[in-house]
């Protein structure tokens, strides 16, 4: 019978080269619990990095039941100062009341708790305590009921570590993509389409890239209209806007080309042409990440002081409680994480 790898059982024997990760709960009424411990339970995952969560130590162990082979919740206020019972996970609740756990059901006080755990997990990034945040999905309408106006995790993490500029950025094995704007509406999308933004977000993207250990990353731009513009015949961002950009980052030794053609430049980055896109709006980089990748895609957030990945799907209440979630996603922000850590640490 599989048992737990001996750092998870024996506290005294934790390796200290594991990246410690911050694991947030996401709302309890949605997959984010059935997600974690199916991940948690893994041995792939247990080998990575010594988490602790951020969220209810008793919907933790509610949640087992779909994954009978994950660690057990242990409640603490300082993981790093606990000793662990053998073979437990550490889980950190803070100071806002935990609702009763309804699966699929919309409650305010429930995206109350996913925004808070959220706030205590950067801070315990930014105080280094961890070396990265993990972030379960949190449901937009829950958090705007509970008095809270952020658009999502992105906005929520720019705003706790004072980032002006940020970027979101999809990961799916070949394929990487980095948004120049997200969550506004598809005018407002357009409006932000400048070359001074377009340029902070080819800089955020090659950096991303270089961290992770590309030696010259190839940074495709998506166009924003129908053929890239087709030389200014369906628009004239690509001649303004766009090519200004490219040539600007091009001149600082980044190799960037562009604008492309939107509807083939992702194809051709999974055909490894490319190491990353730079997508000008939100469903221009998530549609074609999602139709290859949906389980195992990975959102993070580019240019803020601390390391944060996400799994890349909402919170599904149509199959929250069910057992049937998947927790492939959670498992690959969980690698990202480690892999953007460990590339900190070298």
């Amino acid at each position: 019978m599989w048992t737990y790898p001996s750092t998870w059982a024996n506290p005294e024997k934790k390796d200290p080269m594991k990246p410690k990760l911050a694991i947030t709960m996401g709302d309890i009424n949605g997959i984010g619990p059935e997600i974690l411990v199916k991940a948690l339970a893994r041995p792939d995952v247990q080998e990575l990095c010594e988490p602790v969560v951020l969220g209810s130590a008793r919907v933790l162990e509610t949640a087992r039941d779909h994954a009978p082979l994950c660690p057990p919740a242990t409640l603490v206020t300082d993981f790093a100062r606990t000793v662990l019972p053998a073979g437990s996970i550490p889980v950190i609740e803070g100071p806002v009341p935990i609702p009763e756990y309804h699966p699929g059901r919309l409650d305010p006080q429930a995206g109350r708790c996913a925004v808070e755990w959220v706030k205590q997990a950067v801070g315990m990034a930014l105080a280094r305590k961890v070396a990265g945040v993990v972030t379960c999905p949190i449901n937009k309408e829950g958090i705007h009921l509970a008095g809270y106006d952020y658009a999502g995790h992105t906005e929520l993490v720019a705003e706790l570590t004072n980032t002006r500029d940020y970027r979101l950025c999809l990961f799916a094995d070949q394929l990487r993509i980095v948004h120049n704007s997200t969550h506004c509406s598809l005018i407002e999308a357009i409006r932000l389409v400048k070359a001074d933004r377009i340029a902070v977000t080819i800089r955020l993207g090659h950096a991303a890239l270089v961290r992770l250990g590309f030696a010259r990353p190839r940074i495709a731009i998506a166009g924003v209209n129908p053929h890239a513009g087709e030389a200014g015949a369906f628009g004239r961002e690509e001649i303004d806007e766009l090519r200004p950009a490219i040539e600007r980052c091009s001149a600082e030794g980044i190799e960037c080309s562009g604008p492309h053609p939107p509807d083939t430049v992702f194809l051709r980055m999974l055909n490894r042409e490319f190491d990353m896109a730079v997508a000008m709006y939100h469903d221009q980089g998530h549609i074609p990440l999602k139709l290859v990748a949906m389980d195992s895609g990975v959102n993070t957030t580019l240019g803020t002081p601390i390391i944060r990945t996400s799994v890349d799907h909402g919170t599904a209440y149509d199959i929250a409680g069910k057992g049937v979630a998947r927790e492939e996603s959670l498992c690959a922000a969980i690698r990202l994480a480690v892999q953007f850590a460990e590339a900190e640490r070298s």
